[in-house]
Formats: structure tokens, sequence, C-alpha cells
């Protein structure tokens, strides 16, 4: 882990104080922050604070980990990034330029998904459980849809040496998004009378509905802020190349669901243990998307798209990753992206879950990990932005991933202490304090792998892998508490990320290599 600063990728000379201090009132960062606001209120009305809603409701706990899988549109987005970034909208376009019309669309998608779960009580039936799931999804697409476009807009407004900043306040506004669908939603559930064992629907209807006026921040931002310059001079194909190649899109979504829909109607009687039936989903989920790229690529040799808008759009950024750093240090590198955070992932999706197993009630819960926590892997992030620019990427991801892993038994000691308090404290400070750090390493890094000619779409499957396989695991995280109890289940979770200490290792080594070369 001897890479220096001045040979790593993706690290360029500090701007002065007095120029940061300056850049602090740039407009641009102020709609970044806005802008990360909304990014940052879906995420955990899909995971932790749902997940705390159908508890109360009832609703067993496999099923409720579950919903994890909801946000699995974060780990698909760059299948359609291409399109988010190709297709202009009818009228939007026109009217708000090709960036600000797709993240408005998604937008308004987000607060539809959300006002639909919040006329959704999962209390009254499996049909209800349904609808609600139906809508979990829409919020995760349409969520990491705004993701992509809000990637796309912040590269497209300023140049290189201005991203850090700009990442920092889309970074300061999604944790402030968190602190409300977080520690505030939960808030004002219990406010308004739900808690476990005195189930109360409207209240958790009221809430999703305040979530849901909380998105104008973001649309406003989007109303009120200039089109990059770069997206408005960008070449505009005519419209029906577009619609053909959305036209396959949509035949490889058909596709994907249908063959995913089957293999749950005819494999859902098999009752199958923790390991077994991740087995099991794994072949689910390579037959569904094999189906839909067989469909995909079929389609566009039978002509109903072009091949060179097809190969352009979705080939050419993946051949450009692996000419750059070969095929073998490619694979390398894309392996430690898909786990770099399955450590703490897999945990987090049931953690919520694990504090009220402990007897720890909504508002505890709401204090000590969506307020203090995510204060604390705020204070972590910039920690470990500020050691990966004196110690470089690669050691400070190093370091990211055993404080990852480390941390992860803390959760062990309060498997066994129960309702503690100030243990709980603890263990969420070591946890995000790590988190964060681990987070701010891993972002440099994964800015460092992609080339300027296919940023958006690069980043999209970056940070699609990063989350793809740690969220399918995390789906099953009720089935293995179930099998090994709370304590067996953390110490999992460490071991889960050995193998990336050993990944971060043998990357740097390559990459220092070549750097060298």
């Amino acid at each position: 882990m001897s890479m220096s600063a001045s040979t790593q990728p993706g690290l360029s000379a500090r701007p002065s104080w007095r120029s940061t201090l300056r850049s602090l009132w740039d407009w641009r960062v102020l709609c970044l922050l806005a802008m990360g606001f909304s990014a940052g209120i879906p995420i955990l009305l899909i995971f932790s604070s749902l997940s705390l809603w159908l508890g109360e409701a009832g609703v067993e706990r496999k099923a409720v980990t579950f919903f994890s899988w909801a946000a699995l549109g974060y780990s698909f987005k760059f299948v359609w990034a291409p399109l988010v970034d190709r297709l202009p909208l009818p009228v939007l376009t026109r009217w708000l330029g090709r960036r600000r019309s797709w993240m408005l669309l998604a937008q308004l998608g987000v607060v539809l998904a959300i006002l639909g779960m919040a006329g959704t009580d999962p209390a009254t039936g499996p049909a209800a459980l349904t609808r609600m799931a139906l809508f979990a999804v829409l919020l995760g697409f349409a969520s990491a849809t705004q993701d992509i476009v809000v990637d796309a807009y912040r590269i497209e407004i300023a140049g290189p040496e201005q991203q850090g900043l700009l990442s920092s306040a889309y970074i300061a506004g999604y944790r402030l998004g968190m602190i409300v669908a977080g520690a505030g939603a939960l808030y004002l559930a219990s406010y308004w009378g739900s808690a476990k064992g005195a189930y109360a629907y409207q209240a958790w209807q009221w809430t999703y509905a305040v979530m849901a006026a909380t998105m104008a921040v973001g649309m406003l931002a989007t109303l009120v802020v200039r089109e990059p310059e770069a997206s408005a001079q960008a070449e505009r194909q005519a419209s029906g190349e577009h619609l053909r190649l959305l036209g396959v899109f949509l035949a490889s979504v058909l596709a994907f669901v249908g063959v995913f829909s089957t293999w749950g109607q005819v494999m859902g009687g098999i009752k199958a243990g923790p390991l077994a039936g991740l087995a099991l989903e794994a072949m689910r989920m390579m037959l569904s998307l094999g189906a839909a790229f067989l469909v995909g690529a079929v389609l566009v040799r039978l002509g109903l798209a072009s091949r060179a808008q097809a190969r352009s759009t979705w080939v050419m950024p993946v051949l450009d990753f692996f000419a750059r750093y070969g095929v073998r240090t490619a694979w390398l590198l894309l392996a430690l992206v898909g786990l770099y955070r399955i450590s703490d992932i897999v945990l987090g999706v049931i953690s919520n879950v694990f504090y009220q197993d402990m007897g720890f009630s909504k508002v505890e819960i709401a204090n000590a990990v969506k307020t203090f926590g995510v204060i604390v892997s705020i204070v972590g992030g910039f920690w470990g932005g500020l050691l990966a620019t004196r110690m470089g990427v690669m050691r400070s991801l190093y370091w990211g991933a055993v404080l990852s892993a480390l941390t992860n038994l803390g959760f062990v000691w309060l498997a066994y202490a129960g309702h503690h308090t100030v243990g709980m404290y603890a263990v969420v400070a070591a946890d995000n304090l790590a988190a964060g750090f681990a987070s701010a390493a891993f972002v440099a890094f994964l800015s460092s792998l992609t080339n300027v000619s296919f940023t958006a779409v690069q980043y999209a499957i970056f940070s699609s892998l990063m989350t793809l396989l740690p969220k399918t695991l995390g789906g099953y995280s009720g089935g293995m508490v179930d099998a090994l109890g709370y304590p067996g289940f953390f110490v999992l979770t460490t071991l889960m990320g050995l193998p990336v200490l050993l990944l971060v290792r043998l990357a740097g080594r390559q990459l220092l290599a070549r750097s060298s070369a």
C-alpha cells in the first residue's frame, strides 16, 4: 500500500482555503445541497422507516427484509442511465432542457410513489402488501433515476477542480434528507400515535404524506437553476432513433419481469434454508437478466434499433473501462467495487429491526441512529476525505474496509447487552464513523476510475455494482438471523469484510504497477 498521493488517480491539487470559502456561496453549491436533500429523502422510506412501519403493522420479519429488494433499482440504474442521458422528453425537454426535464420527471415519480405508499395499509392483507411493494419498487426506480441525473448535472456544471466541493454539498444535503426521512419520519409516526403493539395506520399515512411534501425542496431547485451548457449544446439524434431504443429497453424489462415472476410462481412453494434460498434467488436473478439481455440483443439484430446506437449507448462505456485498465486489472477493480460495502450494507438492512427487538422505542432509535448516527457519519465523511488527500486513496480505502468490518463486532456485544442506551450510542457512533470514512474514500476511488467521456454511465455502473450483491444478500438477512441468531449474524457480516482487505491490497499493487509503467 505504498502508492503515493501523487501517483493515485482522482487526486488534484488542493485550492486555497480562501478560494474554497468563496466557493461556498456559489449557486451551484447551493443547488447541489437542495438536490442532495431530495435525493436523500427516498432511500430510508424504502429501508429503515418502511421496515419499522411494516414491523408495527405485524408483517413478519422475513418479509420486512425482502422489501430491501425494492431498492435494487439503485443496483441496475446503469441499464437505463444511457437512455436518461440521450432520450428527450416531450414538452419538458423543450421547456427545461435535457437534464432538468429528467430531474423533474424523476422527482414527480418519487412524490407519486411516496403518496401511493401513504395510501396503502400493509396490515389489511396480502393484496395491500403487494401494492405496497409495487409502490416501493416505483420509489426505488424513480429515486435511482434522480441520482443518475443529479450525478450527470453535477459533472456538467463545473470542472474537475470544483467537483470535490460540489460532491461535499450534495452529500451534506443527502445526509440532511436522510435525517428528515429517518428521524423525522419516526418522530412524526410516534407523535401521531403509532407504536409497536399499538399500530395506527393513519399516523404512518400522514408521515409519508409529509415526506412527499419535502420533495418540493429539490423540485424548486430544479425549476430555478440553469441547464448545463454542455447539455444544452449536446448533439441531438432523431426522435425515431430514441423511440426504437426505448422500445428495445422496455421489451427487455418485460422479459426480465416475466422470467422473474414466473420463477416465483413455479418455485414459490419450495421451502429452503437461507443458503439454499440465496442460491435459488441467484439463479432467478441470472436467468431473468439473461432473458432481458437476450431479448434486447435479438431485437437489435432484427433492426428494431440501430446497432451503432445500441453499441455506443451500452457497450462502449464498458469497453472503454477494460481498454484503459486491461482485462485482469479491470475484473479485479470490479470485484472490489462489488464487494467493498458488503459488510455494512448487509447489516444495515436489519439494524432497525434489531434495535426494535432489543426493546428500543422509535424515539430512541430516531435519536441514536437517525440523528446522532447521521451527524457522526458526516464527521466520518470529512475525516475520510481529509485522510484520502493526506495518505492516498488506496490506503484510506484499506483502513475504511478494516473499520467497517471490525465495528460490526460491536453489534455482537449489544445483542448480549440488550436494552443498553449508552452501549447503543457507542455502537452507533463507531458504526457510522467507520461508514462515513469508508464512503468518502470509496467515492474518491470510484471517481478516479471514470473516463470523462463516459462519466455518467460509468459512474452509474460502478455505483450500481457497489450495491447489487450486498442488497441481494441483505434481503436474506431476516432468514440469516432466524438461523444464526443476532450474534452469529453480526460475526458473519464481519467475516464478509475480510476478502475486501485482500482485494484492496491487490488492486493497489496493480494500479501502482500500471502507474509506474
